[in-house]
């Protein structure tokens, strides 16, 4: 029995699961993602041509690696901006579950990209350090990669923020991804400071070196959560949080449960388990039961998707023997 059953896909002569919650969202929370994510894309098109005149200016390789890095955001925030529209796609005839596990290819992407650019800062600071360091007009690049922190911190701040509120993994992602390009420029001026201060060129390129290290990590961060969210790796605090309610909730009511599971959609949880009730209730009571667990769920682990299979206890182990695999639900 799956609670909140308004499905989609009348087109079809049929409905689909998911489409209930999915536009839960309002408009009004569509357009703000909407509008984050294009700021970001506008701020990262800026930032493009702010390092990029800076690095004309001075020559700097830290600068220039930032620059690069930024090409790279600006690549990884398209890419958002189509998997944000995409997820916001109701269920269909071939996508019965909605398509808000977009945002785990959109992490993904966005850190293979974070990765990319840390490698290639990596190999130009290295070989800038090996061929020679010219560095010109630093007073004029501190000044534009100051600026570009100041924008780049309120931003990456502003748009994780606001994905966590939203429940949105992609503008969640992309905040890191931006916040990503402030620790690159903070690394830029670390280094344009040393410069400065000691006359010593090479800390150019230490500092782009490191900082090309710190992007490196944060990149392969991104990866592994992609991946853990595509192989519905288990959430160790919202399964907690899951069985903690049902031991409640089937204690209180005298009966059992087993075989919970829970999986992260991209948007929302989705939640099986197997109810046991006393022999002899009535099917009318156990459904209404069912549904009331059902509800609580979604208001622990929301949003939530939840499926539960009603068992009776007076025949549960003749019918399901020990050993003998449970269907999954």
């Amino acid at each position: 029995m799956r609670s909140a059953e308004k499905f989609s896909g009348e087109q079809y002569g049929r409905k689909f699961p998911h489409d209930t919650m999915i536009h839960q969202k309002s408009q009004q929370d569509r357009d703000a993602l909407l509008f984050a994510m294009n700021l970001s894309l506008g701020v990262g098109i800026f930032m493009v041509l702010l390092k990029g005149g800076a690095y004309l200016l001075t020559g700097s390789s830290a600068i220039l690696s930032d620059a690069a890095e930024s090409i790279v955001h600006v690549a990884a925030v398209v890419f958002a901006s189509y998997s944000l529209r995409l997820s916001f796609q109701p269920a269909d005839e071939r996508h019965h579950y909605g398509h808000a596990k977009i945002s785990f290819f959109s992490v993904g992407f966005e850190g293979g990209m974070i990765t990319i650019a840390a490698l290639y800062i990596l190999e130009a600071s290295i070989q800038n350090w090996m061929t020679g360091i010219q560095i010109e007009h630093i007073g004029i690049g501190t000044v534009l990669t100051l600026l570009a922190i100041f924008i780049n911190g309120v931003l990456g701040k502003y748009l994780i923020r606001l994905g966590k509120e939203q429940n949105s993994n992609i503008l969640v992602a992309n905040g890191h991804h931006t916040f990503t390009d402030c620790w690159t420029g903070i690394a830029v001026l670390t280094g344009l400071g040393f410069v400065l201060a000691t006359k010593w060129l090479p800390f150019d390129p230490i500092c782009g070196i490191l900082m090309a290290l710190n992007i490196l990590r944060t990149g392969v961060s991104l990866m592994r959560a992609a991946f853990s969210g595509l192989m519905d790796k288990a959430d160790p605090e919202a399964y907690l949080a899951l069985t903690t309610l049902l031991d409640s909730e089937t204690q209180a009511r005298g009966m059992t449960y087993h075989q919970p599971r829970l999986r992260h959609l991209g948007d929302a949880h989705e939640v099986a388990v197997h109810l046991v009730f006393p022999q002899g209730e009535s099917l009318q009571s156990a459904h209404d039961t069912a549904t009331e667990i059902e509800t609580a769920i979604q208001n622990t682990l929301t949003p939530a998707y939840v499926t539960t299979h009603l068992e009776c206890a007076g025949n549960h182990d003749t019918i399901h023997p020990v050993g003998k695999p449970e269907p999954r639900i």
